[in-house]
């Protein structure tokens, strides 16, 4: 409480001391016979020298932090791509930094160049075509200069992959990600968002699952017969807002049942091997060193972003269509430790959009092996692929599933 008391009196003092101070200085200008407005000639030379004193510190402290903290602190690029993206980006830098001490020079020399001088007029200069130009065309070629160079990179980043690329699907979904190999035969497997049970949490498109679908949604435990049930059972009392709710969910499920059965009419039970080999994978993305590799992105809820910071990589995942890009991983993990001194240190993808309360552990490590292990570890995931993990004891054909006499047949 004593120096809580101590501290409030000083901070009186310091403001009575300073109203003290600002009444002494407009007496002192009184007698002088100047009013505030007047400033002398010495007090405008002493502010012209403070003007470059305070350029050469500011300046000295911009190119101190740059030498004690690095170039941009961004490390050293693990991709391809990234190599081209820090030069553009060193670039940009360079630009940034000569425009800034330009502009600040000429700011801080003009102003003690051409301080007040006693007898001295201002010269009225209001318009001059050649400057206007040159500040006008110089800049915007510049600029142009710029995004032709970013442009050009962009679609280097998100253009079609080589054949022989890998492709990988990565799924978002609040908070954590997923990632789908694309198999043997190094083509990802079709999906659709109305496949979506706990055993195809990823949606993929097979004669099966499109059969566990209509399943679930006729015969669920909250399926179409069991709406109907309670709709109909005259023993169970339901208020109007709870018949309401489940009226509409029941209409929203007939209308999805019968999209259901058109999809399974005009499925070809031939692609249904582009699925069953892909590999599902959670917590840890390994990928081969020096191999392309192109990455489909989804999201199951809301919009992410899939953020490679060492790989220079990044690309929004977001609901209802799929975004990609592609990159080769060119440093292993262990070169990498090696390089940065971190025997800990691990690549990582994160999710650079705020996406919910959870967002901050929204990550998957990332593993780049060199090709003899990747090989290894890839034999290890033959047995751990789509069928194996969910559809194992699908052998026999599935029976034939009738479709509802009102639904609406789509031909092939």
């Amino acid at each position: 409480m004593g120096s809580k008391l101590i501290f409030l009196l000083v901070v009186v003092l310091g403001v009575v001391a300073l109203a003290q101070l600002v009444r002494v200085y407009e007496l002192s200008s009184k007698l002088r016979n100047r009013g505030e407005h007047e400033i002398s000639t010495r007090d405008n030379n002493l502010n012209a020298r403070l003007m470059l004193i305070f350029m050469i510190l500011f300046y000295a402290g911009f190119i101190y932090l740059m030498l004690a903290y690095g170039w941009t602190g961004r490390g050293e690029a693990a991709s391809e791509h990234g190599r081209d993206l820090d030069w553009l980006l060193n670039l940009n830098m360079i630009i940034i930094t000569a425009v800034f001490f330009l502009t600040n020079t000429l700011l801080f020399v003009f102003t003690f160049k051409y301080v007040k001088k006693p007898g001295a007029k201002a010269f009225y200069y209001p318009h001059n075509n050649k400057l206007e130009m040159l500040w006008t065309v110089v800049p915007a070629s510049v600029l142009a200069v710029i995004i032709i160079l970013g442009l050009k990179s962009w679609n280097e980043a998100t253009g079609e992959a080589k054949d022989e690329a890998i492709r990988v699907e990565l799924f978002s979904k609040q908070f954590d990600w997923t990632a789908r190999y694309s198999g043997t035969d190094n083509k990802l497997g079709r999906f659709d968002y109305k496949l979506t049970l706990d055993n195809n949490e990823l949606a993929l498109m097979t004669t099966e699952t499109i059969d566990s679908a209509i399943n679930a949604m006729e015969n669920g435990p909250t399926g179409i017969k069991m709406l109907e049930s309670k709709l109909n059972d005259t023993k169970i009392m339901l208020v109007p807002e709870d018949r309401e709710k489940m009226e509409a969910d029941l209409s929203r499920k007939e209308r999805l049942i019968r999209l259901l059965y058109q999809m399974r009419e005009r499925h070809d039970n031939k692609i249904d091997a582009m699925a069953w080999d892909d590999i599902i994978q959670k917590d840890t993305l390994y990928l081969c060193v020096n191999k392309n590799y192109e990455f489909n992105f989804r999201s199951k809820d809301v919009i992410h972003s899939a953020f490679f910071p060492h790989f220079r990589a990044q690309m929004n995942t977001v609901p209802g269509m799929t975004t990609r890009f592609k990159f080769k991983p060119e440093i292993t993990t262990k070169d990498m430790r090696v390089k940065m001194n971190n025997e800990k240190f691990n690549y990582v993808l994160m999710c650079n959009k705020i996406c919910g309360g959870a967002h901050y552990k929204m990550k998957m490590m990332v593993v780049v092996l060199p090709e003899s292990e990747y090989k290894t570890w890839m034999e290890g995931k033959k047995k751990s692929t789509f069928k194996d993990q969910y559809f194992a004891s699908v052998a026999a054909p599935v029976m034939e599933v009738a479709a509802p006499a009102d639904t609406l047949v789509v031909a092939q």
